[in-house]
């Protein structure tokens, strides 16, 4: 797997900050009334234009960690950088490296206000020494001979930078809690002289980032590059031109781990499939989990006893039509959606060719099943484009004909607890359940998040002229083929080939964004128009729907869908290459709450009750049992 990545480096010069440009880390000095300093290169050992890729062994219990021992030695970042002492005397000075997450966050000023901090850039990933109580580091005593000493210190990125309690369980803090996020990482260093730091001339909550001031954090490269940091009398930072670049790659291959809380240990060990159980080894490094859906009782379908292979078959219209209307109540089948009854029985890692197969099980006579499959990935991350790679089930057959399967890809809340809560809803509050009604209470806050690729043959809702199309029902006159077997609206037909990329953000229904409405309204992403819609202001979701080839999404040796979930906004993508997508659903913090806690991603091929999709011109009821296994298969997830 190859990666090309282009940095463009810009040299910027601010008034008591410098970054330089260049292959080699070598920046100009800088000068203070008392020393000098120069060369600042934050990770010595590792390549300038090498991404880091994070380490999943382990990673399940102690959280990702920038590097690891197997990345480099020690498992530590080398910082380093050339002091020299300009005063009379021999001084020791103080030093503090800082790191913050670039591609995903909060700008550090208030766009109104340019003074004052983002009223989220407490939010931002950043950090700097592992233990917060270790402030700012001392030189030892530098001599003021004229020359530049060697400075130098270790350092790594954790999850839980500030060692927030809401991320602890009694005294363990479990920074995988509040992993690294991936994008681009920038360092920044802060060289001052011992009383600015004893004194605490510099605020105790900037020298320990793990301190609120009037109950928020404040994020130090506001305060040193933009509050009252320039004006601190000798002090230097510098901000490294190094970007380090953090990519994850979950591997497909590395095998399937089984929670505990879906099968025990024992049915488990019963199978010995390679590659899928509970083992200790698949705990620490399998990076995907087997999806186990749950099934809403009340979603009971009522199908019709036919077991068909629709997709190879010549399964048509008229067969649906007069399957759906001839069938007398008595003899359909009363049945869920399901799913496997033993673990790993229908999703199968490959570690040689480092893919996920799917299987949705065919149906038997008496055992009648239409049987939900997925995976799900194991370790939360908070932001980041998620990029994948598969080959999932056809959908249609030649005819056109829907084989009742919806493909979904998507983001879910790793955890509903106080530690994985979204920001505050000030507006009314969150709907306080995914399950509520319309009665529910509201909330500041809650931990449920959740944004979809759900792909399936279905209407568009908007221009609202579609919602919802008006069939025409026919007579039940078996000896009269018009009667019964009745074309579907012009404008279904229109789309006859195509099924819908449904594009959904689960914000609970949050009133805050500024311009938060219900029913059918145009969204506007550079020049191009995508419908929203949202059923009234209580309703959970926000939807968009684009048709798309179901021959070119999953007729092809495989398709690339990509969830670019950033701060303010979410953008989804599709195309036949990575270098090759298009926007297909666009929303930003204007129109829709964006999530800011920690997800989970799921794949998965499962048989949704189409009451869920209202103006669907096909029913689940009345769509086959399948008479073959609907395959589907994960390549590659790419997340930076």
């Amino acid at each position: 797997m190859n990666f090309l990545l282009r940095y463009i480096l810009i040299s910027i010069f601010i008034p008591g900050l410098f970054i330089s440009c260049g292959q080699a880390i070598k920046s100009e000095e800088v000068a203070s009334e008392q020393f000098v300093v120069k060369d600042f290169n934050p990770t010595a050992n590792w390549k300038t234009d090498q991404p880091l890729y994070l380490d999943y062994t382990d990673a399940i219990t102690r959280g990702f960690i920038i590097p690891t021992a197997r990345q480099v030695e020690g498992g530590f970042f080398k910082l380093g950088f050339m002091l020299k002492n300009t005063g009379t005397a021999p001084q020791n000075f103080c030093f503090k490296i800082y790191y913050q997450n670039e591609s995903y966050k909060f700008p550090e000023r208030d766009l109104a206000d340019s003074t004052r901090q983002h009223p989220d850039a407490w939010e931002n990933f950043y950090g700097s020494w592992e233990e917060v109580s270790t402030t700012f580091a001392e030189t030892g005593i530098i001599p003021a001979d004229g020359d530049f000493h060697a400075i130098e210190r270790s350092f790594r990125i954790v999850g839980n930078p500030r060692n927030e309690q809401r991320y602890y369980t009694g005294n363990q803090n479990d920074r995988w809690k509040r992993n690294p996020r991936v994008g681009n990482y920038s360092f920044m260093l802060v060289v001052t002289e011992e009383i600015n730091v004893k004194q605490n001339i510099i605020p105790q909550y900037i020298q320990n980032v793990g301190m609120q001031h009037e109950a928020r954090f404040v994020n130090p490269w506001f305060y040193f590059l933009y509050g009252a940091g320039p004006s601190l009398k000798n002090t230097i930072v510098q901000r490294s031109s190094k970007l380090l670049k953090v990519i994850a790659i979950p591997d497909p291959g590395a095998g399937i781990y089984i929670s505990p809380g879906a099968f025990s240990k024992e049915d488990v060990d019963k199978l010995k499939v390679s590659h899928c159980g509970q083992d200790s080894m698949l705990y620490r490094t399998a990076a995907f989990d087997q999806f186990f859906h749950y099934v809403d009782p009340a979603t009971k379908m009522n199908n019709i006893p036919v077991i068909a292979d629709v997709l190879n078959g010549p399964y048509s219209r008229m067969d649906y039509n007069w399957n759906k209307r001839f069938y007398r109540k008595e003899e359909l089948v009363a049945v869920t959606a399901t799913v496997t009854k033993q673990p790993c029985e229908t999703v199968i890692s490959d570690p040689a060719e480092h893919k996920i197969t799917l299987r949705n099980p065919k149906s038997e006579f008496g055992k009648w099943q239409k049987q939900n499959a997925g995976v799900i990935t194991r370790h939360g991350l908070t932001f980041g484009k998620y990029t994948l790679k598969c080959k999932l089930t056809e959908l249609l057959n030649r005819n056109n004909m829907w084989n009742g399967v919806t493909n979904a890809i998507w983001l879910i809340t790793q955890a509903q607890a106080d530690w994985n809560f979204r920001r505050d809803c000030n507006n009314a509050g969150y709907m306080a359940n995914y399950y509520g009604g319309q009665q529910d209470q509201r909330v500041k806050n809650v931990g449920y998040s959740e944004i979809d690729f759900e792909i399936l043959k279905t209407v568009p809702y908007c221009p609202s002229w579609v919602l919802p199309p008006a069939y025409f029902q026919g007579i039940d006159d078996q000896n009269n083929v018009q009667n019964w077997n009745i074309p579907f609206p012009e404008e279904i037909l229109a789309d006859d080939d195509k099924i819908m990329v449904s594009c959904t953000n689960w914000d609970m229904a949050c009133w805050q964004p500024a311009d938060f409405t219900d029913g059918c309204y145009p969204v506007h992403h550079e020049n191009k128009t995508i419908w929203a819609h949202r059923w009234d202001k209580n309703y959970r979701a926000l939807t968009q729907k684009t048709p798309e080839r179901d021959d070119e999404l999953f007729g092809s040796k495989y398709y690339y869908f990509q969830i670019d979930w950033q701060p303010d906004k979410i953008i989804w993508r599709i195309g036949p290459e990575k270098e090759k997508l298009r926007v297909v659903g666009y929303m930003d913090d204007k129109v829709t709450s964006i999530p800011n806690n920690q997800m989970l991603l799921i794949v998965t091929q499962e048989f949704h009750n189409t009451k869920w999709w209202v103006g669907s011109a096909y029913s689940q009821d009345n769509t086959p049992f399948p008479k073959e296994d609907y395959v589907g298969e994960v390549y590659e997830l790419t997340i930076e």
